[in-house]
């Protein structure tokens, strides 16, 4: 059977009005075999007739193919590695190509799988800060992340620690508040030790709080509140980012210390965090943190001064010394040396 193509170049060449031997040569075919066609009247057949069948395409060559083996070298080390960062090392190696045949090759070699069905929680500008820790670790050992993420415009913060303490989550929400020029009216922790101990079951479930920390809300404005009812209606936001830290910055990269992460930390949320488009929103949270920041409550005119001395983090041992100081120590005699003070007493 003639192909539907073959079909119509061989009535376009009877068309123009060639001979049968040259219509036989530019077909590559006998003209035997062209005579059997024209008399059997194949090629007066309906073109529409048949299906169009169109062969497989020759793959072009393209300018991430030298460049595609660095990506699946870091993604079988790191398989969790974002197309973002893949995008930035095979640019450093030479790629000249754009970031979408980056991202449309990551997804060939690593498939992700569907996401399930999330009910966002959305909250009004100012309104809402989500604050969690996430635990790192490095080849100095563990560190962790406090992240605090601004519920609207999804406009973040993110430091590390070598301990998770309420001296430390005072420390970075203040540092946090700077960054943002302003303070949230709340701020949701999720049952954070540091802040928020427990429910208090003799109490019918009440939340038992850090006093120290409530005056540390207190003196900054806002107000405290925990992942309740609902975690996934209420946590999401930070904890997602979570996920999205591990991937975009922590895995692959290079730290040469404490400030050295912190210092590349900083530089990647204001490079590529705060910029990007946020998959959920379709807005870069830099521009939506625009429209939130008049919302946000003014800063405190001083940092918070704690009533509870504070001792330096290298000194974890001594923290309960400080909390709780020893009573003050009374010489005691025995009552016969106060017997020549009694005499004479009324």
């Amino acid at each position: 059977m003639i192909g539907r193509e073959k079909r119509v170049l061989l009535r376009h060449y009877l068309d123009q009005g060639l001979s049968k031997a040259a219509i036989a040569r530019r077909a590559e075919v006998s003209e035997r075999t062209l005579y059997r066609w024209i008399a059997s009247g194949q090629l007066d057949r309906e073109l529409d007739n048949e299906p169009v069948r169109y062969g497989p395409r020759r793959r072009r060559p393209s300018k991430l193919d030298p460049y595609k083996e660095i990506i699946d070298t870091r993604l079988a080390e790191y398989p969790e590695l974002s197309a973002v960062r893949l995008f930035e090392e095979v640019q450093a190696a030479g790629y000249p190509g754009g970031y979408g045949q980056v991202k449309r090759y990551v997804r060939e070699v690593r498939p992700q799988p569907p996401e399930e069905p999330v009910e966002r929680f959305e909250t009004e500008p100012g309104q809402q800060a989500q604050v969690d820790f996430a635990e790192f670790r490095l080849p100095w050992g563990k560190r962790y992340a406090l992240i605090v993420v601004l519920g609207y415009s999804r406009h973040q913060w993110l430091q590390f620690y070598e301990r998770q303490t309420m001296r430390v989550v005072m420390r970075g929400l203040e540092a946090a508040f700077v960054h943002f020029r302003g303070v949230p009216a709340e701020i949701l922790f999720d049952q954070m030790k540091a802040v928020i101990i427990e429910d208090d079951r003799a109490n019918g479930g009440q939340l038992v709080e850090n006093p120290e920390f409530l005056r540390f809300a207190g003196h900054w404005g806002f107000r405290i509140r925990a992942c309740r009812p609902y975690r996934a209606q209420t946590k999401g936001k930070v904890e997602r980012q979570v996920s999205y830290i591990r991937k975009s910055f922590f895995y692959g990269r290079d730290f040469a210390s404490d400030a050295d992460l912190n210092a590349q930390a900083l530089r990647w949320l204001d490079a590529v965090a705060n910029v990007r488009i946020h998959g959920s929103l379709k807005e870069r949270p830099a521009d939506r943190f625009e429209a939130e920041r008049p919302h946000l409550k003014p800063l405190a005119p001083w940092p918070y001064r704690p009533v509870v001395p504070q001792l330096p983090e290298s000194a974890p041992q001594q923290a309960d010394e400080a909390r709780f100081p020893p009573l003050v120590e009374v010489e005691r005699r025995p009552l016969t040396e106060y017997a020549p003070y009694s005499r004479g007493a009324p």
